[in-house]
C-alpha cells in the first residue's frame, strides 16, 4: 500500500522576494521621513540661534548708545568716534550696566569705552567684535586679543546720525567733542550654510537709538560764570499770585526718515 505524499505549506521564492521588497521599501521610507525631520530640526535650531544671536547683539549696542556719555572739559577721553567702511568701528564712552557682558571682570568700573568693530575672523569672513576700555585706563593685552564676538559671518556694519546742526541725517560723524542725538544702525549678517551648494540667506538688522545724554558743556563742569549756566531764581513779590507762568512752546523740529543703506 502506497502512502500519500503530503505537500508541505509554506512560501514559494517569489513571495519572499516580493515580501523582502515591500519591506526593504517600508524601511526606506521610514528611514528617508526621519532624516528630513532631522534636517529640518537642525536648520530651525540654527536659526533660531542665530536669531537669538543677533537679538542680543542688537541689544547690547543699543544698551551701550543709551548709556553714552561726554564731558566737553574732557574730550580727549570721552570722544565719540564712527567710521563706516569694510573695517567699520563704533567707539564712545557709557556707562554700562552690571548685566553688561564681562562686566564682572572690570568690578565697579561702570564707565568704560566700548569698540564695535568689524574684523576679519579665522575663518577669513568678517565679524561684529566688542572690547571694553574702564575710563582712563589702557586696554589690557587679554582684552585687545581676545574680543567678544558678538555676530560671525558679518557683511556689513553701518551707521547713520541725525545731525540737529543741520537738520540731516549724515554718514560720517566728525564733531567728535559732541554725541549725536541719534544713531541709526544697520548690521548685515549672512546666515549659516545649511544646505551644501545653496548660498544662504542674508538678514538686515536696523535698530534707531535716541541718545538720551546731550553732552555736559565745559562751562558747566567749571566754576566760572557762563551764558550756559541757568540764573538765579527769582523770589516772588508779596502778593503775587505763586502759579506757572505761561511759556512759550517751541515744537521739536521734525526728523525725516532716513535713507535705507
Amino acid at each position: 500500500m502506497k502512502h500519500a505524499i503530503q505537500k508541505s505549506s509554506g512560501f514559494s521564492l517569489i513571495e519572499i522576494m516580493i515580501a523582502v521588497a515591500i519591506l526593504s521599501m517600508v524601511i526606506g521610507a521610514i528611514y528617508s521621513t526621519w532624516s528630513a525631520i532631522l534636517r529640518a530640526s537642525k536648520t530651525i535650531r540654527v536659526v533660531a540661534n542665530a536669531t537669538q544671536r543677533e537679538r542680543v547683539a542688537v541689544q547690547l549696542i543699543e544698551d551701550a548708545l543709551m548709556g553714552a556719555q561726554l564731558y566737553e572739559a574732557n574730550g580727549q577721553w570721552y570722544a565719540f568716534l564712527a567710521e563706516n567702511g569694510p573695517n567699520a568701528i563704533l567707539s564712545f564712552v557709557s556707562k554700562l550696566p552690571e548685566s553688561f557682558p564681562r562686566s564682572g571682570r572690570f568690578g565697579d568700573l561702570r564707565l568704560r569705552r566700548v569698540i564695535f568693530a568689524l574684523e576679519q575672523g579665522l575663518n577669513g569672513k568678517p565679524q561684529l567684535t566688542l572690547r571694553q576700555i574702564p575710563l582712563l585706563m589702557e586696554i589690557d593685552r587679554d582684552e585687545e586679543e581676545h574680543p567678544l564676538i558678538l555676530l560671525p559671518n558679518v557683511r556689513e556694519f553701518y551707521f547713520t546720525f541725525w545731525d540737529s546742526q543741520r537738520g540731516t541725517w549724515i554718514d560720517e560723524w566728525k564733531s567728535t567733542n559732541r554725541l549725536p542725538e541719534i544713531v541709526l544702525v544697520s548690521i548685515v549678517v549672512s546666515g549659516e550654510e545649511t544646505t551644501p551648494g545653496v548660498a544662504p540667506p542674508t538678514r538686515q538688522l536696523i535698530r534707531i537709538v535716541n541718545i538720551p545724554c546731550r553732552g555736559v558743556p565745559a562751562v558747566v563742569q567749571t566754576r566760572q560764570p557762563g551764558p550756559l549756566r541757568p540764573p538765579a531764581p527769582t523770589l516772588p513779590t508779596p502778593g503775587q499770585s505763586i502759579g506757572t507762568q505761561p511759556g512759550i512752546q517751541i515744537p521739536p523740529p521734525a526728523i525725516p526718515a532716513p535713507k535705507s543703506p
